[in-house]
């Protein structure tokens, strides 16, 4: 047991760092990770949302404390993520609805097609460019915090893809992913305990998850701070198709 939660401290470390500095990864990529260990889906999910609470809060003020974002009371980064957070509560409440009734197979279905379905659509527009609208950020926020909350994942692919399209810069998109989600993943945990979900919930698991991944999000912000914007995109495209395949190869193993 000790060993199986050391990989997972580990893991989730490893994940964490390509999440804080991708804005996507950690969900999408633990989430399979923690299946073929033979883990329940139904208590990684509300582990995955309580951990990536912590860190992305955390995530956000490193990112904002090295320049990566502007996140301050009147910012409009600042704005941009509460609008993402606030539409993320209806999307949350719908999709943990659903995966508390939904069977197994059901929820793995989902992790798998849907991922690989969003690397693929986001790459293919990746050159397109088209103007900034709130309307776009409003559909973001519900469309990418259904996918969290029902998965564990899918939720920065679709945020930060979704900001790029749209004429963010990259490294501002990832900062501002990283507090979007840690409000989301609160949002989908508390809906979790409303909805009985909580006998589902590992804590040994959570705490594993948590402290690997606070220990890599300082490092991952400096990184951030320290790449070329321009090499950032090549790198969030690549991670989007990377994730993707990963998602629908662990279909195909469980």
């Amino acid at each position: 047991m000790f060993v199986e939660y050391l990989i997972v401290f580990f893991s989730s470390l490893l994940c964490e760092y390509i999440d804080s500095t991708l804005g996507m990864g950690f969900g999408t990529t633990l989430t399979p990770l923690l299946m073929l260990l033979g883990l329940d889906p139904l208590a990684i999910v509300p582990a995955v949302l309580l951990s990536e609470f912590a860190t992305g809060i955390t995530a956000s003020f490193f990112h904002n404390k090295f320049g990566n974002v502007e996140l301050n009371a009147h910012s409009k980064d600042t704005r941009v993520a509460l609008i993402l957070a606030s539409c993320s509560i209806i999307g949350s409440i719908v999709a943990v609805s659903l995966a508390l009734k939904l069977p197994k197979i059901i929820v793995k279905l989902y992790i798998g097609f849907l991922v690989l379905a969003m690397g693929l659509l986001i790459l293919s527009k990746y050159r397109s460019r088209s103007g900034f609208s709130w309307k776009k950020i409003i559909a973001l926020g519900l469309l990418s915090s259904f996918n969290k909350a029902i998965s564990g994942g899918g939720y920065g692919p679709v945020v930060v893809g979704g900001q790029l399209l749209s004429g963010i810069e990259s490294k501002r998109a990832i900062g501002i992913t990283s507090l979007a989600e840690g409000l989301t993943c609160l949002a989908g945990f508390i809906a979790y305990v409303a909805l009985g979900g909580l006998n589902s919930l590992s804590w040994s698991l959570t705490l594993s998850l948590v402290a690997g991944a606070l220990t890599s999000t300082p490092i991952a912000a400096y990184s951030v701070k320290e790449f070329d914007p321009k090499k950032v995109k090549k790198y969030v495209s690549l991670a989007m198709v990377f994730l993707g395949l990963l998602t629908l190869l662990q279909f195909l193993v469980i």
